[in-house]
């Protein structure tokens, strides 16, 4: 009787009448001296993938050990992938400080339900605000062209309106087991009783202290009182954020999108000078839709579609190493002629951001939709373009857009991948903070795409988050997130499906980055850590190229890409984490 209720009051998201039905995920409650070891880990950076194995269940993060053992614990308490996966993901923001992902950021999800067979895409992405009619005189933040800094004035004009927390809701009410209340527990606890702030978070502080000093909320939340900021080591509390979550948990996400944070958000933007209204947090709603589903490989390839625009860019990517021939010139670490395959085709994408008409004009007999785009021709077609150096322009280094990942697997073999997001250099420059919930500013580099989307519109989304199949059934469950998702995500999968590697081996291996943009090397720079390929083969590929070190990885292209493996036959699972931070993956 107490699975029953416990599957129902999940299934409804609330607790069932006797405390000791429901689970308790608090960090109070885990092993002795299981909290302070992975907050400790919180601080280690990693230099190889982390990997576990196991059979009922596994997790793995880009970012966050302590959150990852969260949702561990949602899942020895009896909670399936989408409760793990969440708790996860609510503990990372609370980690962060709402930094480079914020409850009141965006969120994508990929879902496999093993009991029907469905794979489901969950959009929770930024929608623009109804009032802001002239988006393209958005203060921004960046020349695009030089990817400069340009040290905005701050304006709550570069607000947008984000779905996470309407994506939790949403997630958990459609597939989640546990009561909705639980999932919340280990971030109300980090976020009552304190973390010890890490050597990252600490140098964040120090790098946005004037910003974070700008509005007494703000201040209040992340400096001491005596105006000075938190050093590595101390203890950071967030008694405002734990309260809000609180509500949250109780009341659900119209607290955020129509009750007091809400009118609370409202006002702090519009004080700054933004036309965000009680309308457009109201009027908020996610977008559910059947993956899109392509064969490449032997494996086919789930993801989610429009208003998601990674997941095409992927499936492109994939045909168009297959045009290439790249699976037979070797791989990119020991082939110079590889590595420019490689390149070039991840550089492919680019084409798909171009305005219609101009594309039109540029490639007059491409087809360039969904449809097309995600067809083994319109690769070969396309390659043929890239070959005979007809590429309009060259990607130069991108504006750091700050996420986390999570995958979750579960015993039953349910599958969760998320991807979520501030989308803005850390706080914004905004540093807006509402009863502890940070507001970043990601429409302050975004302001053409805000303009072609409209007002009160959803936003495409980059991401590349999905399942893997082979002859029918799941058998890897990834997610990727940084500058280079794009390159990274590209790697992972070849690596997995055509140089038969694991899922850690797949992550360790040498990896490039986004290119970057130098011009006294001739604009297009390949960036690859430094180390890692034979200088044979870095000269072999005929780019120029540019070495970095794993503390300028993140701000020079680097791209982000976790995964978990599990073999249909026997249920066993693999799990691998980010190679160069405090991630973890976790199984039993």
């Amino acid at each position: 009787m107490k699975r029953v209720a416990l599957l129902v009051a999940g299934l409804i998201g609330i607790g069932t009448t006797a405390a000791a039905q429901r689970p308790n995920l608090s960090p109070a409650r885990w092993p002795a001296g299981e909290e302070a070891r992975y907050h400790a880990l919180q601080n280690t950076v990693r230099t190889t993938a982390g990997m576990a194995t196991g059979a009922n269940g596994a997790v793995t993060v880009a970012y966050g050990a302590y959150a990852a053992r969260a949702g561990l614990e949602a899942l020895k308490q009896g909670g399936n992938a989408i409760d793990a996966a969440l708790t996860t993901a609510l503990t990372q923001v609370a980690l962060t400080g709402g930094a480079p992902i914020s409850y009141f950021g965006i969120m994508s999800l990929v879902y496999y339900d093993a009991k029907t067979g469905e794979i489901t895409a969950m959009n929770a992405g930024w929608n623009t605000v109804r009032g802001e009619t002239s988006p393209l005189t958005i203060p921004g933040s960046v020349d695009l062209a030089g990817g400069k800094h340009l040290g905005t004035v701050p304006s709550g004009r570069t607000a947008l309106v984000g779905g996470f927390m309407k994506g939790v809701e949403a997630a958990h009410r459609r597939f989640g087991r546990l009561p909705f209340a639980t999932i919340f527990e280990p971030a109300i606890h980090v976020a009552e009783q304190g973390m010890p702030v890490t050597a990252k978070l600490a140098d964040q502080f120090t790098m946005r202290a004037a910003d974070l000093a700008r509005l007494p909320a703000t201040r209040e939340v992340f400096l001491k009182p005596d105006g000075s900021t938190y050093r590595q080591g101390e203890t950071l509390r967030q008694p405002a954020l734990a309260r809000t979550l609180r509500a949250i948990a109780t009341t659900g996400a119209d607290h955020m999108y129509r009750g007091p944070w809400a009118q609370r958000a409202v006002a702090a933007v519009q004080a700054d000078g933004g036309k965000m209204a009680l309308e457009d947090l109201a009027n908020y709603d996610v977008v559910w839709g059947a993956a899109i589903r392509a064969p490449f490989g032997g494996y086919e390839i789930a993801t989610a579609g429009p208003p998601n625009g990674g997941g095409v860019a992927m499936i492109e990517a994939q045909n168009l190493a297959a045009a290439a021939g790249l699976p037979d010139v070797g791989h990119w670490s020991t082939s110079g002629q590889a590595l420019r395959i490689a390149a070039d085709v991840t550089q492919g994408w680019i084409v798909g951001l171009i305005p219609p008409p101009a594309r039109k004009q540029m490639f007059p007999t491409l087809d360039f939709s969904d449809a097309s785009r995600i067809t083994p021709a319109h690769a070969e077609a396309l390659w043929r373009e890239i070959q005979a150096g007809r590429m309009p322009i060259k990607w130069g280094k991108d504006v750091p857009k700050h996420s986390d990942d999570v995958v979750v697997v579960d015993r039953d073999g349910n599958m969760a991948a998320i991807t979520h997001s501030i989308n803005c250099v850390i706080w914004g420059k905004t540093a807006i903070t509402v009863d502890g919930i940070t507001i970043g500013d990601p429409a302050s580099f975004q302001q053409a795409a805000v303009a072609a989307a409209g007002p009160g519109n959803r936003l495409p989304d980059p991401t590349e988050t999905g399942i893997l199949l082979r002859d029918g059934k799941p058998v890897l469950a990834f997610a990727s997130m940084g500058s280079g998702l794009h390159q990274r995500t590209f790697q992972g999968l070849l690596n997995y499906t055509r140089y038969g590697m694991t899922v850690d081996q797949a992550i360790d291996a040498p990896d490039f980055f986004l290119p970057t943009m130098r011009p006294a090397q001739g604009g297009y720079v390949l960036a690859v850590p430094a180390g890692r390929f034979p200088k044979a083969v870095l000269d072999g590929s005929g780019l120029p190229y540019l070495e970095l070190d794993s503390d300028s990885a993140r701000f020079g292209g680097e791209g982000v890409w976790v995964a978990i493996s599990r073999d249909p036959a026997t249920g066993a699972l693999r799990a691998a984490s980010h190679n160069r931070s405090n991630s973890a993956a976790l199984a039993y």
